[in-house]
């Protein structure tokens, strides 16, 4: 069975991880499916996104990372995807995604799966890792060497422009 987790990782962090690990446990097959959401102000674009992402999981046989075009649903069925997982953190993030999950569920058949956040990352999001980064706060306990690199660097590109 083929699991599919969307988001728009930006950046990926160790709660992503967490879930795509505990994902993989059940499923065996995992695409992390990384979106285009143009209402978002991202810190990286979606080739970044997916490179730092393709870095967090290399090394784990039976996960990969890919772009999502169009609809959620139509790019996990044409990936083979029989399942949605979503991290969940907070009620809030119940209430969004349980309306997303019966959408998605109505409109191709697609189960979601929730899985709780646990652990020193149940809390954490990117965009609060993003702020942090921001005022020169140390992430580097929530996300890969690699990402924390990627974000210091352009958190100094963006304050020299």
């Amino acid at each position: 069975m083929k699991a599919i987790i969307p988001g728009s990782f930006d950046p990926i962090t160790r709660g992503h991880l967490d879930v795509v690990e505990r994902a993989h446990k059940v499923f065996g097959q995992v695409l992390v499916a990384v979106g285009r959401n143009s209402t978002k102000n991202h810190l990286f674009d979606v080739e970044e996104r997916v490179a730092l992402a393709r870095d967090a999981v290399s090394g784990w046989e039976g996960v990969e990372v890919g772009v999502i075009e169009g609809l959620l649903v139509d790019y996990a069925r044409a990936q083979g995807c029989t399942v949605i997982v979503k991290g969940l953190r907070f009620a809030g993030d119940f209430d969004y995604e349980l309306q997303m999950a019966n959408l998605n569920h109505h409109v191709s058949g697609l189960e979601t799966v929730f899985l709780p956040a646990e652990g020193p990352y149940a809390t954490v999001s990117s965009s609060m890792m993003r702020e942090v980064a921001s005022f020169g706060g140390d992430i580097s306990a929530f996300v890969t060497p690699a990402v924390n690199e990627a974000i210091v660097r352009r958190v100094a590109e963006r304050r020299q422009a």
